[in-house]
């Protein structure tokens, strides 16, 4: 087995955490599972009052990574003012896809089901398991965009509704 490259996160710093959004490296230390020693990354989530243990040598490789950079955060919001590209498939093959684009922890994707899962006052209603996936592509993409600008949720949630009440004008 090969020794894979120890990824610079430290305590304190935040970090994507693919299926679960923006977390909060509160510390790493060392645990003994089954005989082994591991050295952990421990990310504290606040808003779902949660906990993660992750072994520090397979961090980079389940795709946890910094935060995005401020020039990502504005392709991300770029990308919602695009207009909504909606493929004609069955809606759980869409569904699937969406599911997939939020679990990545790329900003530009889950900015992307933002984008086409958006509707306005005018549009129909959204479904129940449309309803979900958006919210939950929205929290995603307004967590990292509050971590990235240090700004508070509740401030990079008008941010991206601004640019998403913009598109629709």
């Amino acid at each position: 087995m090969t020794k894979t490259k120890k990824p610079d996160f430290r305590p304190n710093e935040f970090v994507v955490y693919p299926s679960h959004g923006v977390g909060k490296i509160v510390s790493i230390e060392e645990q003994e599972i089954a005989g082994f020693k591991l050295e952990l990354f421990v990310i504290h989530f606040e808003k779902d009052k949660m906990t993660l243990r992750v072994p520090t040598h397979k961090a980079t490789e389940i795709g946890m990574r910094q935060l995005s950079t401020p020039d990502i955060v504005n392709k991300a919001l770029d990308t919602l003012k695009g207009k909504a590209r909606v493929k004609r498939a069955m809606w759980s093959r869409r569904a699937q896809e969406y599911e997939q684009k939020i679990n990545s922890g790329d900003l530009l994707s889950i900015a992307e089901v933002v984008r086409d899962l958006h509707r306005t006052d005018e549009q129909r209603e959204q479904s129940y398991s449309e309803r979900q996936l958006y919210e939950a592509a929205l929290e995603r993409l307004t967590r990292e965009v509050a971590a990235v600008s240090g700004a508070d949720e509740a401030q990079a949630q008008k941010t991206v509704d601004s640019v998403l009440t913009s598109r629709a004008a």
